[in-house]
């Protein structure tokens, strides 16, 4: 099976984080949305923030989930912040939703953010293991990381290779 990850730049963080503007712009993410769905049909998964849910999902095929990461480091406070947003949504779709093949996993994860990797926003192992369990992946599958970031991705998928026959 063919799958993919995205962890495109939030809404509203691509030209200060990151220097891409375009990602400040709802339509960037619907193309995403649609190039996930076209083409990996046998699933795919989308990290985004909560307040963007609204305008992502309605362009979400019918059968995609809403699994969440949950961090109980919530970091310090910021001054004028009353609530703290400690999840984030990541938004999948899979093929291999009610079968045996993969890792039984949760549709949410409670782990803390990486810090100091690079740049904001970078992903710790267990995030990308979760991921990868909740697409289904097994050896001999695709997976495309299309923000690969720092590698994190493949890093724990050659990691799961070496724990499996190791």
């Amino acid at each position: 099976m063919r799958f993919a990850y995205a962890d495109p730049p939030y809404m509203n963080c691509g030209a200060r984080y990151y220097g891409h503007p375009e990602w400040d712009e709802q339509q960037t993410h619907l193309d995403l949305i649609d190039k996930l769905t076209r083409e990996y049909p046998d699933g795919w998964a989308l990290s985004t923030r909560s307040v963007d849910l609204r305008w992502q999902l309605p362009a979400c095929p019918d059968d995609v989930l809403v699994a969440a990461w949950t961090k109980p480091f919530s970091g310090s406070a910021r001054k004028g912040v009353r609530i703290y947003r400690v999840w984030e949504p990541v938004v999948y779709r899979t093929m291999r939703r009610n079968t045996n093949v993969g890792q039984r996993t949760r549709d949410a994860l409670v782990t803390n953010p990486t810090r100091m990797l690079g740049f904001v926003g970078a992903k710790p192992p267990a995030f990308n293991r979760w991921i990868l369990d909740l697409l289904g992946y097994v050896e001999g599958d695709e997976m495309h990381d299309l923000f690969p970031g720092t590698d994190g991705m493949s890093r724990e998928m050659e990691q799961g290779l070496l724990d499996v026959s190791g």
